[in-house]
Parts: C-alpha cells; sequence; structure tokens
C-alpha cells in the first residue's frame, strides 16, 4: 500500500457554491483528505469537542437529520471511508491490515485523533479496531451494531446477497428511510449515481470479505476505552446477541442500550433517539 499523503481544502457540499445564506448555516463544511493518494471528503459541522462518526452500509451520500442533532453540542466530523459516497482508493486496499492502516490515516487528517468515535454497521467494524490497535487515538467509542463478528449459531445476514430490492427492508425499519438516503441528489448524474451506490457495496464487501468477519472477537479484549453499544430492536442484519459479546468483551466500560423501532441504520430510523443515546453516555463522567 502506497505511503498516505495528504491535501486539506475547503469546498462546498453542493455542484456550486450556492448564494442563500439559510442554505448555507445549514450544510456542513466539506473539505478533502488524500489517503494513499486518493480524495476522502470529510463533513464538518457544529461547534464543542469533536466526535467522529464512520458511516454504515452505503455511506453517506447526503447529509441527514441524526447528524445535525449532534452537532448541537458537538463538532462533527464525519469522513467518508474509501470507495464510500465522496471518496474513491478502495481499490488498493488489499487485505484487512491495508484497510486499517488506512482508516487510521483518514481519522488522522481529518482531525480525530483522540476524540471520541461513533461507528455504525461497516463504519462500526472499524472503529472498534481503531480503539482496540490503537488506543490513543479514541477517547470514548460508540458501536451501533458493527460488523466484524460471525457466530455461527446465530450467524449474520449477508446484506450482499440480496436482491437489490431486498435492501431498503434490511438496513432500515422503515424502509423508505434508505430509500431516500440512496435516492439521486438533484443535479447529479443519472447514469453515474447507480454506479456510486454500487461502488459503495463493492468497497464494504472488499473491506468484510467474507461474511463481514474480520476476526474482531479476538481484538475486541485490547479496547479499553469507555464504549457504549447501540442496536436497534429491529436489526434484520446483526442479531442482538452480538452487542452483549461486544460489552462483555471489551477490556473498557461497556453499556448495551436498544432504539425502540429501529433497524441496522438505528440513526436512519430513529435520528433523535440515538443522537439523545451518544450524548448522555458522553456526558458522563
Amino acid at each position: 500500500m502506497r505511503i498516505a499523503r495528504c491535501r486539506y481544502e475547503r469546498r462546498w457540499s453542493g455542484v456550486a457554491r450556492p448564494d442563500n445564506l439559510e442554505y448555507l448555516v445549514n450544510e456542513p463544511q466539506t473539505l478533502t483528505v488524500d489517503v494513499n493518494g486518493f480524495p476522502c471528503r470529510v463533513w464538518r459541522k457544529g461547534n464543542g469537542p469533536k466526535l467522529g462518526f464512520l458511516a454504515g452500509f452505503g455511506g453517506l451520500p447526503r447529509w441527514v437529520p441524526f447528524l445535525d442533532k449532534l452537532a448541537e453540542k458537538r463538532t462533527v466530523i464525519v469522513p467518508s471511508l474509501p470507495g464510500f459516497p465522496g471518496a474513491t482508493g478502495h481499490t488498493v486496499l488489499d487485505n484487512h491490515l491495508d484497510w486499517v492502516i488506512a482508516v487510521r490515516q483518514l481519522l488522522q487528517r481529518a482531525d480525530l485523533a483522540g476524540a471520541d468515535l461513533v461507528g455504525s454497521s461497516v463504519g462500526g467494524a472499524f472503529a472498534a479496531d481503531m480503539a482496540a490497535i490503537f488506543p490513543g487515538l479514541v477517547k470514548r467509542l460508540v458501536l451501533m451494531a458493527p460488523f466484524g463478528l460471525f457466530d455461527e449459531k446465530d450467524p449474520a445476514t449477508d446484506p450482499w446477497a440480496q436482491r437489490a430490492d431486498n435492501v431498503a427492508g434490511l438496513m432500515c425499519a422503515e424502509p423508505d428511510n434508505w430509500r431516500q438516503l440512496v435516492a439521486i441528489p438533484e443535479g447529479a448524474n443519472s447514469i453515474e449515481w447507480p454506479i456510486e451506490m454500487t461502488r459503495a457495496s463493492e468497497a464494504a464487501a472488499r473491506a468484510l470479505w467474507p461474511l463481514g468477519n474480520t476476526q474482531l472477537a479476538k481484538r475486541l479484549p485490547l479496547i479499553e476505552a469507555p464504549t457504549l453499544v447501540l442496536w436497534g430492536d429491529n436489526d434484520p442484519i446483526m442479531p442482538t446477541s452480538y452487542a452483549h459479546t461486544i460489552a462483555a468483551s471489551i477490556k473498557g466500560q461497556g453499556q448495551v442500550q436498544t432504539i425502540a423501532g429501529a433497524g441496522h441504520l438505528a440513526y436512519l430510523d430513529q435520528p433523535q433517539a440515538v443522537a439523545a443515546a451518544i450524548e448522555m453516555f458522553l456526558a458522563q463522567k
């Protein structure tokens, strides 16, 4: 894997810089950092202590209400994983070690070293690895139904083996929440947009093959950071039993909380409840 370089610049998240001042207030600042010579988008919004977020399956094609709720009290920093919307470079990551190093560099270049970190689904697998392998990188950790584990007695559902029209119901308790996330934005290229969404799924599969199992169970005991494990009570992808396995395995203090009315990507189904749970956890002494 090539040595990472860093380029840090400011952009507007829309196609062109908007003139509407209210729009400017509501939109996050968009920055770009380089990892292995490839650009990765970083969103930043809010004030207060820094809080990083690594998104789940599909990444973040657009800013979502969950992030706005967090930004009311925190400086929310959202780096896009390689291959996810807003980033490239996943094709040069050939094994799990390549991915771990790349994500570490991404967090460092996004100004998240030593900050609190939230990770969901695919992003949760890497958030857990960051806390386990580089303990100084993560202050406090929130994991929302992370990949990385596999139990033959209670197997996870493989989202890559599903028909496209079934994915929405697997990701969210209310499938329209997923459909709204991945809907083509105004002004986007109708041909390129499906390719970008397919690339995000490919990147996640490349990172987590096979069956989302990165042998994370072996590294959980290395996590010293206080950890909140959040799970949607209607998650058809990751069994709830995994939440208790994580909390019981980490070295640091761990607690489990279930989010009612939420599926795998709980932050899409219940943005206010998930944000409130995270803020309450981070406020603990």
